[in-house]
């Protein structure tokens, strides 16, 4: 790889590791706040609705300047969003303004890298964005559980620059003056991310062609048989893992009777499972062969399911590894296969905007059942036992439909170098 690609990743890594600091704090906030139960899934339902709304939009967005400078004005506006929760704006609203940025920044991050390197190497940059940003997970969820502890955040608090009063006095301040930090870091790495030399069209300003031309491609991806395929994956397993993030946390706090800060320790090991996968995946699974990892997506629902029998942590944290591990390893191949079908069809930015729409209305839709859910007090073991028979059945019918496709088109499917 070259050096450009680590800078992307660094820029990459820097921002999802700020983005799941915030979301800890914004946690935090709205337990300190006393928030009904439910508001907490809804702050993924908030962050994703820029996703879904602006999807004919940021793609365009994308494509029309070099993707370094789309990064570091995405990144501008998470930082204001976070600024907005420092001076007492609701969680919710100022999460989704981090979610705008989010929003327009995915496109360039995931669209840079199919301008930058050679299809052949897709699967193994893949595996690189994903681990770093489950590791920007582990360490985020893992870095807001310990600052938003009362000693952690006394210690830090005790801390003062000399005539200057910086106006942090909480643990919800000091969470939010690490994350902008962090922010601040992913922005100057924005800044020497390459010009991959792509020329980029004027960004069109008529909303009707914009959501004409999205609805094009959108049409496009879904009648492509491979695309079609791997789209439904990549939308099932986001809207699920991000159900997860938020179940995981309140099945510790009833099955393993663990307050916030320790729970969030069990979605870092999701996170690390999900690593491992990733890192296998890039190893073990071509281009050509992404399709075949379909069946991990059962399993997952599986293994899923089995979280209602455990209480003891030590098993909870084996289980949760394996999950990730599943889920690692068969979205990472998926993933990439679906950039590049994207890419051949309607360019990068486009494909990846479409992919967003798809897979955050899948977590705007599924985190919103949950927090409904949530809201009328059924219990956590019923809620895993419906998301897992939701997974499993979902990716059945997902490997059938490939099943389909394969006797019908093998000559689709089974790909080769031609059409790679």
């Amino acid at each position: 790889m070259k050096l450009g690609f680590y800078v992307i990743m660094a820029a990459q890594f820097f921002s999802a590791l700020a983005d799941n600091v915030l979301l800890i704090a914004a946690i935090g906030m709205l337990h300190a706040m006393q928030a009904p139960l439910e508001y907490t899934p809804l702050l993924k339902t908030s962050f994703t609705v820029s996703y879904v709304l602006l999807a004919a939009f940021v793609g365009a967005f994308a494509d029309s300047m070099p993707k370094w400078r789309v990064m570091f004005i995405s990144n501008g506006i998470k930082i204001f969003g976070c600024s907005l929760m420092f001076f007492d704006v609701h969680p919710l609203l100022a999460y989704a303004v981090v979610g705008l940025g989010a929003a327009a920044y995915s496109p360039a991050k995931y669209g840079i890298v199919t301008e930058y390197l050679p299809h052949r190497l897709l699967v193994v940059a893949n595996g690189w964005i994903e681990g770093l940003t489950v590791l920007a997970i582990i360490l985020g969820v893992a870095l807001g559980g310990l600052l938003i502890r009362p000693d952690i955040a006394q210690f830090l608090l005790a801390f003062d620059f000399p005539l200057i009063d910086t106006g942090i006095n909480t643990a919800g301040e000091v969470s939010l003056a690490v994350t902008g930090g962090l922010y601040l870091l992913a922005a100057v790495f924005n800044l020497y991310v390459p010009d991959t030399g792509v020329d980029h069209k004027a960004i069109k300003n008529n909303p009707i062609y914009l959501i004409h031309e999205f609805t094009h491609c959108f049409k496009l991806l879904w009648h492509d048989r491979l695309g079609r395929i791997s789209l439904a994956v990549t939308t099932l397993f986001w809207g699920a893992g991000a159900t997860l993030q938020f179940l995981v946390l309140d099945w510790a706090k009833i099955a393993l009777n663990m307050d916030l800060s320790k729970a969030t320790l069990l979605q870092g090991v999701v996170a690390v499972g999900v690593a491992i996968g990733a890192v296998l995946a890039a190893r073990m699974i071509t281009l050509r062969k992404s399709v075949r990892v379909i069946p991990m997506g059962i399993a997952m629902g599986v293994v899923v399911m089995s979280m209602i029998f455990v209480h003891h942590i030590v098993v909870a944290s084996i289980l949760l590894l394996f999950i990730g591990m599943l889920s690692g390893f068969f979205v990472v191949p998926m993933n990439a296969l679906l950039q590049h079908r994207g890419h051949i069809l309607m360019g990068s930015g486009h494909s990846i905007a479409v992919q967003n729409f798809n897979e955050n209305l899948s977590i705007l839709i599924m985190t919103s059942l949950y927090s409904a859910l949530l809201g009328i007090q059924l219990s956590i073991y019923w809620i895993i036992a419906l998301f897992a028979f939701f997974v499993i059945s979902s990716m059945w019918l997902v490997m059938r439909h490939h099943q389909a496709n394969q006797r019908e088109h093998d000559d689709v499917v089974h790909l080769d170098d031609g059409a790679l």
